[in-house]
């Protein structure tokens, strides 16, 4: 079984945020594939179900951003599962533009506090993980003050598309093809820094 989680803050009003795209991902894919909820246990929201013929548990840490390894600890303990061959994460980066995703095997937090949590709780940092492009803060903002903003009505489209893209590489990464998923989605990264003037 694979554990799907995307990282976000709990609560309504976190809800739209930047921070909150790995939950927006787990949101797009409980309709996509009509995945029921099992409500909370173990800190996190989650719900089981089956996509691209493997049976996946989805899952929303409850515990706040900076704590996201408490749960994803506790959901890899219970089900007793590798995170180098069954978890992926999904979570917002600031260093990809709105609309990019970026896919890796494994690689340190990049700075992103719900990630360091995690890697600290499972003491590895060899997991997937799907990094959503939420671009970088102006320099006048506070970067807490950032991530935690609504999109602007522009980037929040990209941002949608964005979402539909981790989903189809989640798709190809559950059916083995993480490679694949990669060349596809990372080349796309690689190729739009290379037009930026």
């Amino acid at each position: 079984m694979y554990i799907i989680v995307g990282l976000g803050n709990p609560g309504r009003k976190f809800d739209g945020t930047k921070h909150n795209v790995g939950f927006d991902t787990i949101d797009y894919l409980v309709d996509e594939h009509r995945i029921p909820s099992s409500g909370i246990s173990l800190k996190a929201m989650y719900g089981k179900g089956v996509i691209a013929g493997q049976r996946v548990l989805l899952a929303k840490p409850m515990t706040y951003m900076n704590l996201s390894g408490e749960a994803v600890r506790a959901l890899v303990d219970y089900y007793k599962i590798a995170p180098e061959q069954e978890l992926v994460v999904i979570y917002d980066d600031i260093s990809l533009e709105p609309g990019l995703i970026r896919i890796r095997k494994k690689g340190s937090a990049g700075g992103h506090n719900g990630m360091k949590n995690i890697i600290s709780h499972l003491g590895t940092d060899r997991f997937t993980r799907i990094r959503i492009g939420i671009g970088e803060k102006p320099k006048e903002w506070d970067l807490a003050d950032y991530v935690l903003a609504p999109f602007s009505r522009e980037d929040r489209g990209k941002v949608n598309e964005a979402v539909k893209d981790a989903v189809s590489a989640l798709e190809m990464i559950l059916q083995g093809d993480t490679d694949g998923a990669m060349n596809r989605y990372n080349k796309k990264a690689e190729s739009s820094k290379g037009n930026q003037t």
